[in-house]
């Protein structure tokens, strides 16, 4: 299969235009096509999702693969400790969330999202909130949403009445 040239040039121009990504230049962009696969490096995970989401824009692509690794510079650094605490803030200071249900735990930048909430929307909103943070390398969400928890102990309920019948 060819490179699919036009979609690379349009991929690569809108990296360039994202006042979100210091250096666009070093995220490289094949098209085989419709796919779109980025490699490289950027300085943080709110880039990552920044170059993913300008790919994903791009009329024609339909589907991004993401090969980018996160390099803190320096002047992005922060502890896990700091980072733990700007992300607890805020989470507890949106009242559009279950902030006190939540709990982050961070490991070389890389924050996991734990706890409860009530709708999806809401796990949504944290993993953004958290995902902007300067410092941060990658997130995992294990937010449990009360509707998926439900069904898998509906679920659980019917597995252990028909291996007790």
């Amino acid at each position: 299969m060819e490179m699919n040239q036009p979609i690379i040039e349009a991929v690569r121009a809108r990296l360039e235009g994202d006042p979100r990504l210091a250096y666009a230049d070093e995220i490289a962009v094949m098209a085989y096509g419709n796919e779109v696969t980025l490699r490289g490096t950027v300085g943080s995970f709110a880039e990552l999702r920044a170059a993913v989401s300008d790919a994903r824009g791009i009329v024609g692509v339909v589907a991004v693969v993401e090969e980018l690794q996160v390099r803190r510079l320096d002047n992005d650094r922060r502890e896990d400790a700091e980072i733990r605490g700007a992300a607890l803030q805020r989470l507890v200071s949106d009242a559009s969330i279950p902030g006190d249900n939540l709990d982050v735990r961070v490991l070389n930048g890389w924050v996991t999202l734990r706890g409860d909430v009530d709708f999806q929307v809401e796990s949504d909103i944290a993993f953004d909130h958290v995902a902007r943070l300067r410092g941060v390398t990658g997130v995992t969400n294990e937010i449990e949403v009360a509707r998926a928890r439900g069904a898998r102990d509906q679920l659980n309920n019917i597995w252990l009445r028909s291996d007790l019948s």
